[in-house]
Order: C-alpha cells, then structure tokens, then sequence
C-alpha cells in the first residue's frame, strides 16, 4: 500500500471516525498542531540530557496519539480517550518537578539546548491548546482532554527548566 492516496487532492481529509471534512477545518487544525508538537517533542527528546525527562516525554509522545485520535473522531467514540487519570499522572510530573527545581522569578527560556527545544514545544503546546479551545466553543471535546493540554504546557515548562538546572542553572529575567 502507498502513501500516496490522492483521496486528499480535492481538499478533503478522512477522520478517524470515518466522516471526509475540509482540510481547514477547525477539528484537522487541532489535531494537526498536535501532531505539529508530537514531531517538535521527537526532536527534543534527543536533546536531552536527564532519563527522567526523556522517560516522560517519551509517555507524553505516546499520548499525543490519543489526544490527536480523540480529536479525529468527530461521531462515535474514540476507543481509548484521554481521562482525568491522564491529567493527574501529568499534574503529579508538574509537582515532583517543583519539588525538586523551586522559580525565583520569571524565566528567560531556552538557557541550554535541550531546554530550547522543549521550550519549543511548549509553545506549540499553547498553540495546539487554543485550537482545541477554538473547536471546543462549536463542537464536543471534552474537559479531561482540555485539562490535560493545559496541564501539559505547564510539564513542558517544567521539563525545560529541570533540564537547565541539571546542566548550569535557570536564567532569570532581571528586574
């Protein structure tokens, strides 16, 4: 089977949940950006210097399938959506990480490479969360999985600044 299907040249994409919808439509441009940040995480975990932080992006990478899943799914039921399990297992990552790296202020992102990356990431994160916002207000995406992008922004920040802190320190923006 080739990947070149030609079913997309009129403009139109089929969702996981089989419906073919117009490639600007708000739903592909949510799940796009979340794949746009899986591939932007892809390349960061090879940047990256401590196992924990490869260990949880690598878990964030294999969520973003759901995430991207759950958001094709227009009718139906996606068969493994994101739950509230899902948003504490990353809110618990958000708390070890504060525990462990205190902020003394507002940060100056990307102070070595692999915080860079994921600072990245973060902001495509954001990106990827206003979308689903935006067609949260005209179709059903529900709470656990727009919890769980916000509370993914934040892990994304945390990451960064625990992978700064392992390899020279945090820069603050000076006041």
């Amino acid at each position: 089977m080739s990947i070149v299907t030609k079913t997309g040249d009129d403009g139109l994409t089929g969702l996981w949940s089989g419906e073919r919808v117009r490639k600007d439509d708000m739903r592909v441009e949510a799940y796009g950006t979340v794949d746009e940040l899986d591939s932007v995480l892809g390349e960061a975990r090879h940047w990256l210097k401590r196992p924990d932080c490869m260990r949880i992006v690598d878990e964030l990478q294999h969520d973003l399938y759901r995430v991207a899943g759950q958001l094709a799914t227009r009718s139906g039921v996606f068969s493994f959506p994101v739950t509230e399990a899902d948003e504490a297992r990353l809110a618990s990552h958000v708390e070890r990480l504060e525990a462990e790296i205190p902020l003394n202020g507002f940060v100056v992102p990307g102070a070595t490479i692999q915080s860079a990356k994921l600072d990245v990431a973060r902001t495509v994160c954001r990106r990827a969360e206003r979308r689903i916002v935006a067609l949260a207000w005209d179709a059903d995406v529900p709470g656990p999985l727009r919890r769980y992008m916000n509370r993914l922004s934040d892990l994304l920040f945390m990451l960064a600044r625990a992978e700064e802190a392992s390899d020279g320190g945090i820069r603050y923006v000076k006041s």
